[in-house]
């Protein structure tokens, strides 16, 4: 599970670079019952602002103004020391794609990129923490790595982050799953997975690992249905996961990746 808790190598937050603001504020608030707020001091035509989901702050949203670059959601971890976890990134291998800065006194980030490629960030928090909600319908409740060498990938943010991981075969033969969890933290705070899959498998980039976040909805079928109805596609499922729940792989208008997860009940 995923929590507020703001401890090391735990997801805190995640933003969507979108070349339409407006667009991607509409399909999304149609999908996940978000309301957005556009950054203050402008309307909807700014660059970028928050989502929320009764009232508290789920996610964020902003211009995609990186050339070449496809809309995507961006999964930041905590950190204690973005300046110490931007070192452990290039030592293990990875590359720096934004260098440790301040953001006022909210705190402070960096933007990585594994070393075959797959993007990730990290928040070290000052005035705030990170999202408000998880683990409820409308909000982040799993991460999750697409890699073709996942091997490599548990070695690299094992280094990074100090993860530890827990194998699982799926079933009829479709491979392995790695679960993810924190440093120090029981299994009952697994927060995402890394799944191997052959560069062919991975179209959206064209062959490079990808992050991607996964959000609990009540109804997956009534989610999936919302998607489509409002310009986005379905990757897969909707599908029922043996002691998981009933999830679909999801892409958005703009080709953002995106999982929607009805889970099992406790």
């Amino acid at each position: 599970m995923i929590t507020n808790e703001p401890v090391p190598g735990t997801p805190c937050w995640l933003d969507l670079g979108a070349p339409d603001v407006p667009a991607a504020a509409a399909f999304y608030g149609a999908v996940l019952g978000w309301d957005y707020e556009p950054m203050e001091g402008g309307g909807e035509d700014m660059e970028g602002g928050m989502f929320r989901r009764d009232g508290k702050i789920v996610a964020g949203l902003g211009k995609l103004t990186e050339k070449g670059a496809r809309s995507a959601w961006m999964i930041y971890y905590n950190t204690t020391d973005a300046d110490a976890t931007t070192q452990a990134v290039e030592k293990a291998g990875g590359t720096v794609r934004v260098a440790p800065m301040d953001l006022d006194e909210w705190g402070r980030m960096a933007q990585y990129s594994d070393p075959l490629g797959g993007q990730f960030a990290v928040w070290q928090p000052g005035t705030n923490a990170g999202v408000e909600l998880v683990d409820k319908p409308g909000s982040l409740s799993w991460t999750e790595l697409y890699t073709s060498d996942a091997e490599g990938a548990k070695k690299f943010y094992g280094d990074v982050f100090g993860w530890w991981y827990s194998d699982m075969e799926l079933p009829g033969g479709g491979g392995t799953y790695s679960l993810v969890t924190p440093a120090g933290l029981a299994e009952d705070r697994m927060q995402g997975g890394i799944m191997g899959m052959p560069k062919d498998q991975l179209t959206l980039t064209n062959g490079r690992p990808y992050w991607h976040p996964v959000f609990d909805v009540e109804d997956c079928d009534a989610a999936v249905a919302r998607v489509t109805a409002n310009g986005g596609s379905v990757q897969m499922g909707p599908d029922d996961a043996e002691g998981v729940g009933r999830l679909a792989v999801c892409v958005d208008p703009s080709n953002a990746d995106f999982v929607v997860l009805t889970p099992v009940k406790a």
